[in-house]
């Protein structure tokens, strides 16, 4: 009898020619049904035999859409094993060239060493720990053992004493042990890592309706001084131009100072009425005669530029603009303006700006919105991108306009000075110290403004090198502030609300509880919940709240809508550095006093400097004014490396990436799906960060 295919029989298909083609254009076939067809020797039966005028299709018809599926297959397979093979063959060179994140000579310690051994040793022995159990619940697994809490008592221990009874009696231990004393501090600290991201997201969410009702009511900050519409601040038709300091502290960026000096002396400002200090940190003796030679040839030209240089170069960015404020010729300047060396800031910066100061006398920071110019270059520039996109968007918009507060982002802003002498200047203390002026101003009465609709164009971190050590850096430094300022933050005179919005969601919620709950939840307990089913951890956890968190996070970028997934997988990698440096930084550990400057590739100068050559600035003289075309096209060039590339292979992310696929098949012997689905793809994740697989390789 001739097997029924009851899937292919339908009303529609009768008397219907049917064509198959193949992938190949020269393939291609037509089948048409017909009683006087010779080859319509074998006949299938319909799939409903009540239906009359029902007919089945010959065999050949059958065959060839067989051979199409199989085609089709053929090639997916084969693609997805030279995917494989390629990916294999990467890390396989990665990890003969790599070098790992212990490796103190490429590069300096941006952590305790202690407290990297302590944390990497903790992290390998759980990874151990789970191996053993994985083994040990195979064995129960296929020996009927596989038992939970609730059906311990159908578990018979057997009489006789040999080696599978023995392991059974290992079983029955472990079972009655992990309820006993491993459940109840698991499931309370789940519960509680629970209500802190209930927490966390019920933030989140009252930000993105903020910024929502901003948007519907078309909110948008106006100089009290404006007595036209928008269009004429924008224009720069208002008079007031006071005396404006401008300052670009740069150390050792030989590859970003010469678009920054331009775009900065372009600045339309009367020049009589602005001052630009270029402080060069650098340590680089090469470097210091190049900046010097670039503010040299603007100085010619008429601009109104210096070079300074410190001889002791303490505290960083803070000491360099601290020394930079006490020059004696700062008294005649009411406002400064910081970029820092990647910035580039349009000619009509400062009439955008400066503006909102007049008639405001409480107001002591305009804050300027960052955009970027190389957020499409790889994958982890576009990750990034949508994390600040929703901090300038969101947070900083809504904080700025029902709060009057935010942290200060350390530049693209414009400072009232007499706020930074009421403040107390800059301080050394942390290595946010934009963060730590910003707080010290607030709580002594001063207002912010925040403006999402002028922009100022940098660069992103290209390597995750790079931005591992910048993500270390802006992670621990809030930690630092949190323990140095909570005394006066209590003690000031502002009101209980503004006291309570600076402690539980500016510090707590959003610095500290945010990778604590992250890295807790999704790497630990998580992967832990696999070996102790007992401590329950709902789907809505694992994978309905984190995506609908990551979709608020991307609206504020459209464009970056398929990459919603990597971007929840890659948050959670990051958890990793972030809870260290949060770590670091609350209890005053010697990584979090580090200062590494973030490496800037240069890719900002290719567009930024040919733009500048559109618009001739004003009083030039052509014999000492830089050659910007000449200098875009340079930039343009391939250039030949100096230096052989090479990545790095990082433990701590390598260890996290197979405890969580070692969870990942422990999961499959209890067939928790959406379990197994999220340790899969978040343990592939941390490989292929520990890899070093994402972003482009560093120098």
């Amino acid at each position: 009898m001739a097997p029924s295919f009851g899937w292919w029989d339908t009303e529609g298909q009768k008397g219907t020619p049917v064509i198959v083609k193949m992938e190949n254009p020269n393939w291609s076939i037509s089948e048409i049904s017909s009683l006087d067809d010779e080859d319509d020797d074998y006949q299938f039966p319909a799939a409903s035999p009540g239906k009359k005028g029902a007919r089945g299709k010959n065999a050949k018809q059958i065959t060839w859409v067989l051979l199409l599926k199989a085609h089709r297959a053929a090639g997916c397979l084969t693609q997805l094993v030279s995917g494989a093979v390629g990916l294999a063959a990467a890390v396989r060179r990665r990890i003969a060239s790599g070098h790992t994140d212990s490796d103190a000579v490429a590069s300096p310690q941006e952590e305790s060493p202690v407290l990297r051994s302590r944390f990497y040793s903790f992290i390998k022995a759980f990874l151990w720990l789970s191996l053993a159990l994985l083994v040990f619940e195979v064995v129960a697994y296929f020996n009927g053992w596989h038992l939970t809490a609730a059906e311990m008592p159908r578990l018979v221990l057997p009489s006789s004493f040999d080696f599978q009874g023995l392991l059974m009696s290992l079983y029955a231990g472990w079972l009655s042990f992990r309820v006993d004393y491993i459940v109840p501090p698991l499931q309370f600290l789940a519960d509680a890592c629970v209500v802190l991201f209930l927490i966390q997201s019920a933030d989140r969410l009252i930000l993105c309706l903020g910024c929502f009702w901003i948007r519907f009511k078309g909110i948008k900050p106006v100089p009290k001084s404006a007595t036209g519409d928008s269009k004429d601040l924008e224009s720069g038709s208002d008079d007031y131009c006071p005396m404006v300091l401008i300052q670009i502290p740069m150390c050792n960026e030989k590859e970003v100072y010469q678009q920054s000096i331009a775009a900065v002396c372009n600045l339309d400002w009367p020049r009589s009425n602005m001052l630009i200090q270029v402080l060069d940190d650098s340590s680089d003796p090469a470097t210091q005669v190049l900046i010097r030679e670039e503010v040299e040839k603007w100085k010619q030209d008429g601009a109104p530029i210096l070079y300074r240089h410190r001889v002791l170069r303490d505290g960083y960015k803070a000491g360099n603009l601290k020394s930079a404020m006490n020059c004696s010729y700062v008294k005649d300047y009411e406002f400064v303006t910081i970029f820092d060396a990647d910035f580039q800031p349009s000619p009509d910066f400062l009439k955008r700006t400066v503006p909102h100061f007049k008639d405001n006398e409480e107001l002591g920071l305009v804050q300027a919105r960052w955009s970027f110019v190389n957020k499409d270059e790889n994958l982890l520039t576009r990750l990034q991108n949508i994390n600040l996109c929703f901090h300038f968007e969101v947070e900083q918009q809504v904080n700025g306009e029902f709060l009057n507060f935010f942290g200060f982002n350390g530049t693209a802003g414009v400072w009232r000075i007499k706020a930074l002498e009421d403040a107390g200047g800059w301080l050394e203390r942390t290595t946010v110290e934009d963060m730590d002026i910003a707080v010290r101003a607030h709580l002594n009465g001063w207002k912010f403004i925040y403006l999402n609709d002028v922009e100022c164009q940098c660069e992103l971190p290209e390597s995750y090198e790079a931005y591992r050590k910048q993500q270390h850096r802006w992670h621990s430094g809030p930690m630092q502030l949190f323990r140095l300022c909570l005394p006066d933050v209590i003690k000031s005179e502002i009101g209980f609300w503004k006291k309570s919005n600076l402690i539980f969601l500016f510090f707590l919620l959003r610095k500290l509880i945010l990778p604590f709950y992250s890295f807790t939840l999704f790497c630990i307990i998580l992967p832990l919940t696999m070996f102790v089913p007992e401590a329950e951890l709902p789907s809505w956890v694992v994978c309905y709240i984190p995506a609908t968190m990551s979709l608020l996070n991307i609206l504020p970028a459209p464009k970056s809508f398929p990459f919603i997934v990597p971007y929840l997988l890659f948050e959670n990698t990051m958890s990793v550095t972030k809870f260290n440096a949060m770590i670091s930084g609350l209890f005053q550990l010697g990584s979090a006093y580090e200062w590494v400057v973030t490496k800037k590739s240069g890719r900002s100068s290719e567009g930024d400097l040919t733009s500048l050559t559109k618009d001739e600035p004003k009083q030039q003289r052509g014999s000492s004014m830089p050659n910007l075309e000449s200098i875009a096209k340079e930039d343009l060039k391939p250039k030949k490396e100096s230096k052989r590339r090479h990545n790095r292979i990082y433990r701590k992310e390598l260890a996290l990436a197979f405890l969580l696929l070692t969870a990942a098949a422990r999961s499959l012997l209890s067939a928790q799906g959406i379990h197994f689905y999220f340790l899969l793809f978040q343990g592939i994740a941390f490989l292929l960060v520990g890899l070093d697989l994402i972003g482009e390789q560093i120098d």
